[in-house]
């Protein structure tokens, strides 16, 4: 581990993230509260900027070689980033963020980061058709990218989450000895710690699209990255909040009848949040849970695919159904009999017929 290199992320990441909460209103970094949004007030935003810019520039002065070996990386990245940008500053729309990660996906297709296999079931691998490669990989980045910037709603929540599935790759690639997963996670790693000190509640500035996207972009590539030593079911696991969260709202709209991209309450920090009203109760329990995923994630990296996937889709089960906001439930009370209609009986008339 280059040491230096940390040290500058972090270094460089404070101050960033400190000039952007100073000059966040003339920049046009501020965000205004909307229906969905806990804060009542304006916050800057966009300290996306400050630790994507931080990472890039530590590598660039202290890790050139690498720098240019991976270019392809960090070119990745900064198509992401800069899509994350543009959303922070003029809302962009959804299919355009798509095509922005479509083109970050095919980079690093081009430079053999995509998913070649499902795994190994009872002894046999099912490697993926060649032309389904790309289209595989796209959804699989796509889905991991969007499912970070979801969790993004509360005071520290994405950072903190991130950090937690930032380390259990760090410790991937450190028993595996891959440059790679070992630069990104640690320099990632330091620029968030870094951010969180002005993130954690009260925030003083929230990572915006330009955070979350990048971060979730970065997650998805060490997460092909670490097929090559564990399971797509331990991968789940350690990347298992986010996915857990995005198809338990997804499908939620779709059973309402709604786009699965509609926008609303529904998320699970919404969930617990409305529980106790506390964010930072809801933040240390879904870091916590997270933590205990990406646990069993790491020690499940060599296990049979088949029974971690059971697994996932059990907790899948539970999520969906115990954390279900789509109807308040309502004490049942013992029906009464309904009263039988009194029978109006007319008098005969006295008139005589003609």
């Amino acid at each position: 581990m280059n040491y230096l290199l940390i040290a500058s992320s972090f270094v460089l990441s404070f101050t960033f993230v400190f000039l952007l909460i100073r000059y966040a209103e003339k920049l046009g970094f501020v965000d205004i509260p909307n229906a969905r949004s806990v804060h009542k007030k304006p916050i800057p935003r966009g300290a996306g900027v400050g630790f994507v810019s931080a990472v890039m520039i530590s590598t660039l002065l202290f890790d050139f070689t690498f720098f240019v070996e991976y270019y392809y990386i960090y070119l990745a990245i900064a198509v992401i980033f800069l899509v994350g940008l543009l959303d922070d500053k003029l809302d962009v729309s959804p299919k355009l963020k798509f095509v922005f990660i479509f083109i970050a996906t095919f980079i690093l297709y081009m430079n053999d980061i995509a998913i070649f296999s499902l795994g190994s079931y009872f002894g046999y691998e099912v490697p993926l058709p060649y032309l389904l490669v790309l289209p595989f990989t796209f959804l699989a980045v796509a889905g991991l990218t969007n499912a970070v910037n979801l969790v993004d709603g509360l005071d520290g929540l994405a950072g903190s989450i991130v950090f937690v599935m930032l380390g259990a790759f760090l410790a991937i690639g450190l028993l595996h000895g891959d440059a790679v997963m070992i630069t990104l996670a640690s320099t990632f790693m330091a620029t968030i710690a870094a951010f969180l000190a002005f993130n954690w509640r009260p925030a003083k500035i929230f990572m915006g699209d330009s955070g979350s996207l990048t971060l979730g972009l970065v997650i998805a590539l060490l997460s092909i990255k670490a097929l090559a030593y564990v399971t797509p079911g331990a991968v789940l696991f350690i990347a298992a909040l986010p996915l857990l969260d995005t198809f338990m709202v997804m499908t939620r709209r779709i059973q309402r009848g709604l786009s699965p991209f509609t926008a609303d309450k529904n998320h699970l920090h919404h969930f617990l949040y409305k529980t106790k009203m506390d964010v930072m109760f809801t933040v240390k329990l879904m870091v916590s849970i997270q933590f205990a995923f990406s646990i069993i994630g790491y020690q499940l990296g060599q296990e049979e695919n088949v029974l971690t996937l059971i697994l996932f889709a059990v907790m899948f089960y539970l999520f969906l159904n115990f954390f279900d906001q789509r109807i308040q439930r309502r004490p049942k009370t013992k029906k009464e009999p309904t009263a039988v209609p009194a029978i109006r009986k007319h008098k005969k008339s006295n008139l005589a017929t003609h």
